[in-house]
């Protein structure tokens, strides 16, 4: 008998639970050299098993894969979901995939599988609006007009009152009563929570962003830039700087920040297992290339 998601869901949490009590103290794994080397991940016992019996079934589309289906966005039978980690986020999380971004090859899908309550995957130009809630909305993107994580408060609270200014911007209201009306309204969004409740990326090469990043849809948006970082990512992009991160280490990478910077709590590897295919994979690859195994790279792809 199947056992239905939720039921699931409560077997992966209590599982988790015993992954996390089972991490030993460990310097935190962004200021190692090898910033992979020293995460406080679950077990990848499944997964290695599930690479030396090779590919296997996709129980929704029945496709031959290997670990999980990157069109079902579920794993494969020979990983059962129970068995992978179930990663708890502060905040929801829209990614944006480029029609032609190599569904086999996104990263982005580690997120669905592993925080699966947290995150949606969307094909532009299949996209939600944003309008509404522009106040409680980020989007992940570099540019000149592009804030640090630490500063997001701030800039929603901003937003906040210049919508409360454009709301009340009524030329037949009485210039006093107006004035009155907006002071009160400013007064009342000081007290509302200006918690940034759900971040955006946008999921392909970077010489694909531009189509995503330029819709009307995600204009006016909130953007913020990372910190600068490394990739570890085996599939580097041609001619570009290796601090352009893959979609699952931009995704890890922001949650640390807005772990310290924002809730202004100390990192104890809480979002590490975000990169439990990641880290998995990058380390068959590196094996691969010292080994010489073509084979082993392959599969991975």
């Amino acid at each position: 008998m199947s056992l239905s998601p939720p039921i699931l869901l409560k077997e992966r949490e209590e599982n988790n639970s015993r992954f996390v009590e089972k991490k030993q103290p460990q310097t935190t794994s962004i200021d190692a050299e090898d910033p992979l080397q020293n995460l406080c991940l679950a077990s990848q016992e499944v997964l290695q098993k599930a690479q030396q019996n090779g590919r296997s079934k996709c129980l929704k589309c029945g496709g031959s894969r290997m670990f999980y289906c990157y069109t079902c966005y579920v794993p494969v039978e020979n990983v059962p979901v129970e068995q992978l980690p179930l990663v708890k986020l502060p905040l929801k999380i829209d990614i944006i995939k480029h029609p032609n971004e190599t569904d086999g090859k996104s990263t982005a899908i580690h997120a669905k599988l592993l925080a699966p309550e947290f995150v949606n995957i969307y094909t532009y130009p299949c996209i939600p609006e944003y309008e509404e809630e522009d106040h409680e909305v980020a989007l992940i993107f570099p540019g000149p007009k592009s804030v640090s994580i630490k500063d997001i408060s701030f800039h929603l609270q901003k937003r906040i009152q210049n919508n409360v200014r454009d709301k009340n911007d009524d030329p037949d209201k009485p210039s006093s009563k107006r004035k009155k009306t907006e002071e009160s309204d400013l007064n009342d969004s000081k007290c509302k929570e200006t918690t940034l409740k759900k971040i955006i990326f946008i999921d392909s090469t970077w010489n694909q962003t531009n189509k995503i990043f330029t819709d009307e849809r995600l204009q006016g948006l909130l953007q913020v830039e990372l910190k600068t970082r490394k990739t570890c990512f085996w599939r580097h992009q041609k001619g570009k700087p290796d601090t352009f991160l893959s979609t699952i280490e931009a995704i890890y990478y922001f949650l640390v920040d807005y772990h310290t910077d924002i809730l202004k709590e100390t990192y104890k590897g809480q979002y590490d297992n975000l990169l439990f295919f990641y880290s998995f994979m990058y380390q068959l690859i590196k094996n691969a290339k010292c080994s010489g195994d073509k084979e082993t790279r392959k599969i991975t792809h």
